[in-house]
């Protein structure tokens, strides 16, 4: 379920001027909230791209490993490993 929040956000000087010239007439969006709303999914996308590559490096270097360096674990084990 999708919901809407509303939020305030104050910008002045440089930043202000900077959200200004990306908005209206010369810039790529129409208003402020449609800037904040892209600048935002944006940032998600880089995080989850980031979490991606990690994920990604870490299931490399299990790859990588050599056979005998694997050992059996219980769930238990591996539940309890990654809490640390």
């Amino acid at each position: 379920m999708s919901r809407t929040t509303t939020m305030t956000v104050r910008v002045g000087g440089a930043l202000s001027d900077f959200v200004a010239a990306n908005v209206g007439e010369d810039g790529s969006y129409e208003n402020v909230s449609e800037y904040i709303r892209d600048l935002i999914r944006r940032d998600k996308e880089r995080a989850e791209a980031e979490t991606f590559d990690r994920l990604k490096a870490e299931l490399n270097r299990a790859f990588a490993a050599p056979e005998d360096s694997y050992k059996p674990l219980t769930a238990a084990e591996v539940i309890a490993r990654n809490r640390t």
